[in-house]
């Protein structure tokens, strides 16, 4: 069973592990650098999704306990990483070469600076990537402990508890839906990805109006 394992799949994931398994991505996707490419998002709505009754058949997932898992792997492993970060400081991200984790970073750094510690926190929940370099980032760069753990619980609820019980909403409304993972949890991605294209739709508009603004009268 372990050898069939894909830490890249969803499904792999959960069959083999089971709810043990949103627990242990969830915190080294959000707590760990190395997590950066598993795939938080997907395995949140799929593990709601396996959650349902009257599934085609394979594993089948509890409910409850798999809300416990992503919220304690979601909000420990958040705080693991804004730790490591004040700890460690910038060797952390000084010592990686990976091109992923090096952008999540700028981005990071971009969402602290733009919009402040509260609203970046919660954002970067939805930003694969962004969310496992923005914790040590937020430690690194001396976040006040306490705002730090309002608003990643406050973004980690959302985020984990949300998705789960969006893949378990879409899983009870759809009899047997299990048999067609890929586009829904393709869609699920996808919508995990909508805050980053809305801020920067967001912070063109703004680059516009202040262009014009400082255009000179003719």
């Amino acid at each position: 069973m372990f050898q069939a394992l894909n830490p890249l799949d969803a499904t792999s994931l959960l069959t083999a592990l089971g709810a043990a398994g949103v627990f242990l991505v969830l915190f080294a996707e959000t707590g760990l650098l190395i997590g950066f490419f598993l795939p938080g998002d997907s395995l949140l709505f799929t593990a709601g999704l396996l959650c349902t009754a009257g599934r085609s058949g394979g594993v089948h997932l509890s409910l409850p306990v798999v809300l416990a898992a992503a919220v304690t792997g979601a909000l420990l492993g958040a705080q693991c990483g804004y730790l490591l970060g004040r700890r460690a400081g910038r060797a952390l991200l000084a010592r990686t070469r990976n091109r992923h984790l090096l952008d999540g970073a700028a981005r990071a750094e971009e969402l602290l600076a733009r919009y402040g510690h509260g609203k970046a926190i919660v954002l970067a929940r939805f930003i694969p990537v962004v969310r496992t370099v923005l914790n040590p980032l937020a430690g690194i760069v001396q976040v006040p402990a306490r705002s730090f753990a309002l608003w990643q619980v406050t973004g980690g609820l959302v985020w984990s508890v949300g998705l789960v019980l969006g893949g378990y909403a879409l899983g009870s409304s759809i009899p047997n839906v299990d048999r067609y993972l890929l586009p829904p949890v393709g869609v699920i991605v996808a919508v995990s990805l909508l805050p980053l294209v809305l801020e920067v739709l967001r912070a063109r508009r703004r680059t516009r109006t202040a262009t014009k603004h400082q255009e000179p009268a003719a």
